[in-house]
């Protein structure tokens, strides 16, 4: 089952995303009420964590409105569908507690850089922290190039990972139970961010300069979709491309990834209590353009691409326009 947020008549709601089209969940709730004379208890409002397994309330409702769309309930299906072109997505999960984000999840994107990876074995998953309400961008919306620092701004397809189930020390083998659902993110960087450049050099900045890259207004589009997790039984099998102005610039599967979903949910909780609604984002592959000094301009347009998720459009524009 995949959920998205629309906005329609000037409100947010739920719909059944696909690739072409959304199925507004209100009016599917109807169009099965017609048709088999059963009324399915549905909240109208628009938060996905309550149709999602495992800890949503409507979660078993909409699983069996989604499942009458799929099979008897096509023909109402192609009639209530808006194609997607046509309709403003929003971002799925707009107030996660807390938005986590791994560096260094894959191997070759490391070596991309310069630097050797090590093995699981060896070291511990790279997590830092982005503000949600000012990075997460919908999709369809533009990634703004900001004004203090705009030549060097990079992309970064990566899987997101939502919590349906909180908790603290969670184990590796039970980690995947937490999850409600899987969402594509850009994790937008800036590659040469220096703030003061006539500074007094400490030995901390660069790693400062690094984290404070990741921090710009719109640097973390979102969407377009969540995947439930029932959904993908393996997070670590999904192909996932990213392209700009259509070339392909990412080419890889999460089944690079150097920790995978459940151990880097094992990870963060050992030390963190996760909430319900807390998004991780699990890392880039090779692939971004820092590696050939190209990095996005005003007019660009990204497509990040997810297997069984969807496409994430994101076009690019300065932050002055």
């Amino acid at each position: 089952m995949r959920l998205c947020r629309i906005q329609r008549e000037e409100q947010a709601e739920v719909a059944f995303y696909d690739d072409d089209q959304v199925v507004p969940l209100r009016d599917a709730q109807a169009a099965y009420t017609q048709t088999t004379g059963e009324s399915l208890d549905i909240a109208s409002d628009d938060n996905l964590l309550r149709h999602l397994p495992p800890a949503g309330d409507q979660s078993d409702p909409t699983q069996r409105l989604a499942d009458w769309l799929a099979t008897s309930g096509a023909a109402q299906s192609e009639t209530l569908g808006i194609p997607t072109s046509a309709v403003q997505l929003l971002v799925p999960n707009p107030t996660p507690p807390k938005l986590f984000l791994l560096a260094g999840n894959y191997a070759k994107h490391i070596e991309e850089g310069g630097e050797i990876a090590a093995e699981r074995a060896e070291t511990f998953p790279y997590v830092f922290m982005k503000p949600p309400t000012t990075t997460l961008t919908h999709p369809g919306s533009p990634v703004r190039i900001p004004a203090v620092s705009p030549h060097h701004i990079d992309w970064e397809l990566e899987l997101g990972v939502i919590i349906g189930r909180g908790g603290k020390s969670i184990r590796e083998e039970d980690a995947l139970h937490h999850v409600a659902g899987y969402t594509v993110i850009n994790d937008i960087s800036n590659r040469k961010f220096r703030p003061n450049p006539d500074r007094k050099e400490r030995p901390k900045d660069a790693f400062f300069d690094w984290l404070h890259g990741k921090w710009h207004d719109s640097a973390c589009p979102c969407g377009p979709c969540i995947t439930s997790a029932n959904a993908i039984p393996d997070p670590q099998a999904l192909e996932m491309q990213l392209r700009v102005n259509g070339t392909l610039h990412q080419d890889a599967s999460t089944a690079q990834q150097i920790f995978p979903v459940a151990a880097v949910i094992a990870f963060i909780s050992s030390f963190v209590t996760l909430e319900p609604g807390d998004m991780i984002s699990t890392g880039t592959a090779a692939g971004v353009g820092n590696t050939t000094a190209t990095y996005l301009q005003p007019g660009d347009q990204m497509e990040a691409s997810i297997e069984s998720i969807g496409t994430l459009v994101s076009p690019v524009q300065a932050e002055s326009d």
